[in-house]
């Protein structure tokens, strides 16, 4: 299945939850998107509730399928709690990592500055969103005009979202740096990962 590109608050009704953190998910009909949204009371089977928490993850860090099965075989193969190792892999892309050092206010404003070429890792330009970064890398707005005025204006409008504890963020040089991997309380807790791990193991 390629990457989810249509409306975002369809979405974040259906899944009940503003999983793209935007202001237009900001939704107040509490009931699924469809014409029998309001009337709908389908009971969801264990394998439906594993393959929506699993859609859900997958569409929040807008990846393809093939990415998010690859991401997750990786994370079986790396020892230790499968769905703690899985949640690191993804909150530690190239995309993701921009989007919480507030130089994007959304992971798919995120993915579009990296394939753009407006950010360098360790000083070299990396467009592959995709990328895994690791503790000790500096994330860093390209020194171009455009870059930085993209830059400027998502940290203007995300000011009250902070930078978790494992980033170093300087947003007035439009720097970061990875100090270490995100501890396990420190991954997002609006997802049942197990589900996940369920799911896959089926």
């Amino acid at each position: 299945m390629s990457r989810y590109t249509g409306p975002t608050t369809k979405l974040n009704r259906r899944f009940r939850q503003n999983i793209f953190n935007t202001s237009k998910g900001e939704e107040r009909r509490p009931y699924p998107p469809g014409i029998h949204g309001q009337t709908t009371r389908r009971k969801v089977s264990e394998y439906g509730v594993g393959l929506n928490e699993k859609q859900k993850l997958r569409m929040m860090y807008g990846m393809t399928e093939k990415q998010f099965r690859l991401a997750f075989e990786k994370a079986k193969r790396m020892g230790g709690v499968a769905g703690d190792n899985f949640l690191r892999i993804l909150e530690t892309r190239l995309d993701n990592v921009v989007y919480r050092l507030g130089f994007a206010n959304s992971r798919a404003a995120a993915r579009q500055l990296v394939a753009h070429g407006h950010i360098r890792v360790d000083g070299r330009k990396v467009d592959v969103a995709s990328f895994a970064t690791s503790p000790g890398e500096k994330i860093e707005v390209r020194d171009r005009t455009s870059s930085k005025q993209l830059a400027t204006r998502a940290i203007e409008e995300g000011q009250s979202r902070a930078a978790p504890a494992w980033l170093n963020a300087t947003p007035e040089q439009l720097q970061g740096q990875i100090v270490r991997e995100p501890a396990k309380e420190e991954l997002p807790t609006d997802i049942n990962v197990q589900l996940i791990v369920e799911f896959y193991s089926r």
